[in-house]
């Protein structure tokens, strides 16, 4: 499109308006609405951890009225301890399986109920529900289940020989706690991952890499093939541009006359 068209200067037009600054009336004005983000930042943010932090380096007798500066000593201290390393390899565990298990299985409920045709909505009503459950009600749920006593999965466990009991074994109970964790976060990740799903253009054929290339059947997905398939794919597609066998010769077109336009004036009669 030549830069000089109509078309071209309302666009050009159209980019400017688009990209221009907001500019407020008063200049107070802008920190003004951003004061009150800055203070509750400040309050409930920087002065609890900044007070954290100042405490970490004292040592207060069991009363809290006296308070000596110890340095490093405190952290020094904990890293030495095997309890607390325990603890933090724990916690690690927990919370990098929790996040792998939930997200993974959140996204792949949401693409599934995504390609659903009918029912849709109720199957995405059917994956929200865990979320309204509280999460004392969850725990009881999951505590009567799994209890080594009077579960039903813990009896379909030590049916098929699984010595199900959680409070000896210490990876039974990292595997129940995980999925009970995840369990309650799969809906809330759902939520997010179908309205990301909802906001993609599904009439844009998507490009490059994993994308879709041509439309229809023609269609392929070079992510799952290899280069040579899928350069070999393309090659075997028709082409667009006609070759030169195809067009026709100069001489077979043949120019068309001018239509003339008669100047007389055309008059009824009475």
């Amino acid at each position: 499109m030549p830069p000089g068209s109509r078309s071209g200067r309302s666009s050009h037009l159209a980019g400017a308006c688009a990209l221009q600054n907001v500019v407020f009336p008063n200049k107070i004005l802008p920190y003004f609405l951003v004061a009150p983000q800055i203070v509750l930042t400040v309050i409930f943010f920087f002065w609890p951890a900044s007070q954290a932090l100042y405490q970490s380096a004292m040592r207060e007798d069991p009363f809290g009225l006296r308070s000596a500066f110890v340095g490093l000593s405190n952290f020094q201290a904990i890293f030495t301890d095997p309890n607390y390393l325990h603890a933090l390899q724990v916690t690690l565990v927990f919370s990098v399986a929790t996040a792998a298990v939930a997200m993974g299985t959140a996204l792949f409920l949401a693409t599934a109920a995504d390609l659903v045709v009918r029912g849709r909505g109720f199957y995405r009503t059917f994956l929200i529900i865990p979320y309204a459950v509280a999460p004392a009600v969850a725990g009881m749920l999951w505590l009567f289940m799994f209890n080594p006593a009077m579960g039903t999965f813990a009896y379909l466990l030590r049916r098929n020989g699984i010595l199900w009991d959680p409070l000896l074994d210490g990876n039974q109970a990292m595997t129940l706690v995980v999925a009970a964790a995840a369990w309650k976060q799969i809906s809330y990740n759902f939520l997010f991952f179908v309205a990301g799903l909802q906001a993609i253009p599904k009439s844009q054929p998507l490009t490059g890499r994993g994308g879709r290339v041509g439309s229809g059947r023609s269609s392929s997905r070079c992510w799952r093939r290899r280069p040579s398939s899928c350069s070999s794919s393309t090659r075997s597609m028709p082409s667009s541009t006609p070759s030169a066998s195809s067009m026709p010769s100069p001489a077979a077109v043949r120019p068309r006359r001018p239509r003339r336009w008669s100047t007389r004036s055309t008059t009824t009669a009475s």
